[in-house]
């Protein structure tokens, strides 16, 4: 495989791509590389109080100090808290749509390349939109500015007269039908288990081994899953994490309590209270999966199912 290249981004915005592509026989398959280092959503560059780490430490401090530590001795380590917020969020990303989002990424069109993986954030591809259309070489053929046009049309041209806009339409309208004829619409299939992209034709580049100013970007219009950042630092989903994730490290300490029922002592024993734990950590847990059902987190509810 490709050494990869640990920047996300590229000047103009594109993402940064790990390709397969061999110049030698011209074929292979594409990786785009984002968050190389496992830390998608970090975000390094804002305050201290928004990082994903301090949210992390805070919800472990919250846990700690419900299950009373300091006052009497809570076996739970760090991985322990670490994994009670990791389920917490995976169970977030399950069931509540405020988890998602609808956005775009830019994809750069590697040689004689149809294989791209994407990123395990992206959830699924809705559409795929080339700069031009009529070509398939190139990034510029049959570009067209609609509202350079639109005002060309309208305000100059045929100021005052009838049928300004009725034109513009029109010809937006054929712009539309050119692009599903001659492939401004790019046609593919997403995998959503691999998160393998294959694009149905290959793109021609001029050259083996073009610079990366040569190749074509490519619109995707994706769904993929909000960053952890923006998970813990909205209002309405970092209260229901905090408590699931209190919750699942309850259920963790019960299932340890319970292991022996009481301890050997001078008076006769201390009882362990595990198995109390572990049924009021269930009662919690499944009254805070209810909660998503009412969409207390911000989710939007389901709208007309049709079929």
């Amino acid at each position: 495989m490709a050494e990869q290249d640990l920047t996300n981004f590229y000047a103009n915005g594109t993402i940064v791509t790990d390709s397969l592509y061999d110049a030698a026989t011209g074929t292979g398959s594409g990786h785009i590389k984002y968050d190389p280092d496992g830390n998608f959503g970090d975000l390094t560059t804002a305050p201290v109080d928004g990082t994903v780490q301090l949210k992390r430490g805070e919800i472990a401090d919250y846990i700690r100090l419900r299950l009373a530590d300091g006052i009497v001795d809570v076996e739970l380590d760090t991985d322990h808290y670490d994994l009670a917020i990791d389920q917490a969020v995976l169970k977030y990303r399950q069931r509540a749509s405020n988890s998602q989002e609808e956005s775009y990424a830019f994809l750069k069109l590697k040689p004689e390349t149809q294989e791209y993986i994407l990123p395990n954030t992206v959830m699924d591809v809705r559409a795929a939109y080339r700069r031009g259309i009529g070509s398939v070489t190139g990034t510029t053929a049959s570009q067209f500015e609609p509202f350079a046009s639109g005002y060309l049309n309208t305000y100059m041209l045929v100021a005052g007269r009838v049928g300004g806009l009725l034109s513009y339409e029109l010809f937006v309208d054929y712009q539309k039908q050119s692009m599903k004829m001659f492939g401004g619409y790019l046609n593919f299939h997403y995998n959503k288990t691999m998160r393998k992209l294959t694009i149905i034709r290959k793109m021609p580049t001029q050259g083996a081994n073009p610079q990366e100013s040569e190749m074509e970007d490519v619109l995707l219009h994706i769904y993929n899953y909000k960053p952890e950042s923006m998970l813990l630092n909205d209002y309405q989903a970092f209260p229901w994490i905090q408590e699931y994730a209190y919750s699942f490290a309850k259920r963790i300490l019960g299932e340890a309590r319970e292991k022996f029922a009481t301890i050997a002592g001078p008076s006769g024993g201390t009882s362990l209270n595990g198995a109390s734990l572990k049924a009021e950590a269930n009662e919690e847990m499944g009254s805070l999966e209810q909660q998503l059902k009412d969409y207390v987190d911000g989710s939007y509810p389901l709208t007309w199912v049709i079929g």
